[in-house]
């Protein structure tokens, strides 16, 4: 296990307990006491935990879709970098950009720099990543406030993309599988189509760790679907599956 898994293991834990001691924690995640300790004082530095005498509690802040976001994007950091920096490169200057609210897309966008004209987006942290830029145009979609995740969803969010056209649309989802791509609510899988149908090119970001997993919803088929990013870790038989469907996968 990595330090980045345990530091997320870690971090879901004390979601629910609160409180737990660095015996009890090293356990969960079967490290040692020392190195439990480490991953503690890590997710202190990031305001998630607060060390206490012999354990760790839940820090009183962040929360909500803050906290649950930023839990999420402490897991394979390095491989959605990667994924970032080389979707990145498939966007061309002064074209307008759909990003979506995973947080492997919010990497796509930390990489982007002053590449894009417009930026057309449902992720409050993608939208306040770029909100102090006087080089991009941002369009927020309307809707509600998805709980946990800091996404719009909704009839207006939805509405929002059937009025746009985008060069680009970046996507993320809850699993890639042989028959097509999986999300884990039905909100986020409306306005994703909603997004897919306003693009003129579709990507999607995909660590190794949702490959071979279907979510609760099916969102599509790769008839939809134009580029594939992934890490090296990706499993070579399903890649080669998708590559032979005629998707277009890049490695990280």
């Amino acid at each position: 296990m990595t330090s980045d898994e345990r530091q997320t293991r870690i971090a879901a834990h004390l979601q629910k307990a609160e409180f737990a001691s660095l015996e009890a924690l090293a356990q969960e995640v079967g490290a040692s006491v020392s190195t439990v300790r480490r991953d503690v004082a890590a997710l202190a530095e990031r305001g998630i935990a607060r060390r206490t005498h012999g354990g760790a509690r839940l820090a009183q802040a962040p929360k909500g879709d803050e906290f649950v976001f930023h839990l999420r994007d402490a897991h394979e950091v390095a491989a959605k970098e990667a994924i970032g920096r080389a979707c990145a490169a498939l966007v061309k200057p002064g074209q307008n950009v759909i990003i979506d609210g995973g947080t492997t897309c919010f990497h796509v966008a930390k990489h982007l720099g002053d590449k894009v004209a417009q930026v057309i987006t449902n992720s409050l942290p993608v939208a306040h990543h770029f909100s102090g830029s006087n080089r991009h145009e941002v369009h927020v979609a309307g809707g509600v406030i998805y709980p946990r995740l800091g996404v719009l969803v909704g009839p207006d969010a939805v509405q929002s993309f059937t009025r746009l056209h985008a060069d680009l649309a970046i996507l993320g989802g809850g699993g890639i599988a042989a028959d097509g791509i999986y999300n884990s609510h039905a909100l986020l899988v409306d306005i994703q189509r909603a997004m897919i149908a306003a693009a003129a090119k579709v990507v999607f970001c995909f660590d190794h760790t949702k490959f071979g997993r279907r979510s609760m919803f099916f969102l599509c088929d790769f008839a939809k679907v134009d580029v594939v990013v992934t890490d090296a870790q990706a499993p070579k038989s399903l890649v080669r599956e998708l590559r032979a469907k005629g998707i277009e996968v890049l490695i990280a």
